[in-house]
């Protein structure tokens, strides 16, 4: 008996799939002068003697807080097991400027893991305001919305450029209130610039910057790079959107819940920026006789494939532009060939990043020929004139000339065989030469009887036969799906695990991205969704009262029914509750997946 009982252990231990460690640490990239912050470190499993670094520009106020939570998943016979262990330290800036926390050091099964380094930003403490910790509050006393604690911005990184040289352009929302939304935003079509998107996340945060003494909550909508396609004064028009803000309401209270729990609107306030100008000068004189309108900092290399071959073969010539500037725009530079090569379309690999300093990357261009005879060749450099828009001056970029032999043509295809043509991707447009006369084969050769024809066979049958059965078969199970459908009663029966789950998939992000009100909001709707689908409540008759009645329709146990109705009722309280934890987040979110499980489990419909 021990010994299976060893050998189930065994087993199990082999199955338990072990995750990387991952030990990291977070804190807000920005916060003002006397503001207290969190320092978050985290690792995905059991782990001890945490050590951080010394933090000389930040006081400790609190901690460490330690928290642990664990979770075992069963798949297909798999069991996962995860453990997640979170230390938190309030700290508190000693002083203004950009500073960085090193990495601190944990222990995991005898083996010892760094997180990373941090670097947080002090911005200066409000000009206006003594003792607040953040602008929400400053703006909360007097409830107003007005030009100065919500506005958007066009930040032009410069107004004075020559042609096609760049201008950094960042929308930003500026806010001091509590910004829900934006809607119907509009961007100029920044007519007569060449525009390049800068990619920005997905998942936009809020971030603290200190703008003309005042501490706001901003986000960047949009970043883009304009090239100039010509000299003049250009415009770039608004950009107008509509901000969605929550205010808390200042009327009289209609009851005695009015005071207890904060009542809140929301109000469409339209904003834009203003109009930019950008001067745009012409070029100076002094153009090279190759220039075609690069214009920012560029190197230029070249290779070849080979020095040595023989006629009918192929020569590939490879020019490598890097840089920085109007990149994309640039022009194939000319490789002069001597007049008996063949020479073909070149070959171009782009690899290009738009970043807040420009476009940068590399332009590969290859070029193919084939020398028709032989003989000792010279193929002169390359010219690449372009503008520096540093130095404000032209240059011109000259690769290495190259110098081939080409040796005649072998044996075989002085013959008429075909000659071999590689080292290039590109090759349908490459011509075959000797084919118009081939050799007679004199190899010998077979007579076979031909195949019988197809009419009339069993196989000719089965090809009207079987399309027939799948038609057949397609149709009924359309038909079957179909009736199924027409019951929307039972397809949302069907459906109500599924959607609550999904729906509690969204709270347990919020979760862990410490959003309290988008999580206890996302669980009311998984839950409220939940009970309307599986009891088959119409949504304007979905209470307590009736939820608990319809529970009591199918004999489920007193304890059961109440755990869910408590479950309702601390989502409903804890929404607006002040100084609620994390902890009770967690048991919340815990208990909502179980009951819906029982449920699902006790209520067959």
């Amino acid at each position: 008996m021990k010994k299976y009982l060893f050998l189930t252990l065994l087993l199990l231990t082999t199955i338990v799939k072990a995750e990387d460690v991952v030990f990291t640490a977070t804190a807000p990239d920005a916060v003002a002068n006397g503001q207290t912050f969190q320092l978050v470190y985290s690792v995905n499993t059991s782990a001890k003697e945490l050590r951080i670094p010394e933090i000389s520009d930040f006081d400790i106020v609190a901690g460490p807080f330690q928290s642990k939570s664990s979770s075992t998943q069963i798949i297909n016979g798999n069991i996962t097991h995860s453990t997640s262990l979170r230390f938190t330290y309030t700290l508190l800036p000693k002083k203004e400027g950009s500073f960085s926390i090193p990495a601190a050091t944990i222990m995991v099964d005898k083996q010892k893991y760094s997180s990373n380094t941090l670097t947080i930003k002090v911005l200066p403490a409000e000009e206006d305001v003594n003792h607040t910790n953040n602008a929400e509050n400053t703006s909360s006393k007097n409830n107003a919305i007005t030009n100065d604690n919500l506005f958007i911005r066009a930040i032009v990184s410069r107004k004075n450029v020559y042609e096609q040289e760049y201008v950094l352009v960042t929308y930003k929302i500026y806010t001091r209130i509590d910004l829900v939304n934006i809607d119907k935003v509009k961007f100029p079509d920044f007519k007569d610039f060449l525009v390049q998107e800068i990619e920005l996340p997905k998942d936009k945060q809020f971030a603290l910057e200190n703008y003309n003494g005042k501490n706001y909550n901003t986000i960047t909508l949009r970043q883009v790079l304009l090239y100039p396609q010509r000299a003049g004064s250009l415009n770039i028009d608004k950009m107008t959107c509509d901000a969605i803000v929550r205010v808390r309401n200042t009327g009289p209270s209609r009851s005695i819940f009015d005071d207890f729990f904060d009542s809140y609107q929301e109000i469409v306030k339209p904003i834009s920026t203003n109009t930019e100008k950008i001067e745009v000068k012409t070029l100076p004189e002094g153009k090279p006789s190759g220039f075609s309108g690069a214009a920012g900092t560029f190197t230029l290399s070249s290779s070849i494939n080979k020095k040595e071959l023989s006629a009918n073969e192929s020569v590939t010539i490879k020019l490598k532009i890097s840089g920085n500037g109007n990149i994309k725009l640039l022009k194939n530079p000319e490789v002069k060939f001597p007049a008996d090569f063949e020479v073909y379309d070149p070959k171009v690999e782009n690899n290009f990043t738009n970043t807040t300093s420009g476009v940068t990357g590399t332009k590969t261009i290859e070029y193919l020929a084939i020398p028709r005879h032989s003989g000792t060749f010279t193929i002169p450099p390359v010219e690449f004139s372009y503008f520096d828009t540093n130095s404000k001056t032209y240059k011109t970029l000259k690769s290495e000339a190259f110098s081939i032999n080409v040796t005649k043509a072998s044996s075989e295809s002085e013959n008429g065989d075909d000659p071999v043509v590689n080292n290039f991707t590109n090759k349908e447009s490459v011509k075959v030469l000797g084919s118009d006369i081939r050799h007679i084969s004199m190899n010998d050769f077979s007579l076979e009887k031909p195949s019988p024809f197809f009419f009339g066979t069993w196989g000719f049958a089965l090809a009207y036969i079987i399309p027939l059965i799948i038609i057949a078969f397609i149709f009924w199970f359309f038909r079957k799906q179909a009736k199924e459908n027409s019951d929307i009663i039972k397809v949302r029966n069907k459906k109500a695990n599924k959607m609550a789950r999904k729906r509690l998939r969204t709270a347990e992000k919020f979760l862990k991205e410490q959003k309290k009100e988008e999580f206890y909001s996302e669980v009311l709707k998984a839950i409220w969704g939940y009970l309307c689908d599986k009891l088959t409540i119409p949504q304007a008759q979905l209470n307590k009262d009736n939820v608990e009645v319809e529970l009591r329709k199918y004999s489920l146990e007193e304890s059961i029914i109440q755990d869910f109705i408590k479950i309702l009722n601390e989502c409903e309280f804890a929404q607006y509750a002040p100084g609620e934890n994390i902890e009770a987040r967690d048991n919340l979110f815990s208990d909502t997946m179980r009951m819906i499980t029982l449920l699902e489990e006790q209520i067959k419909k």
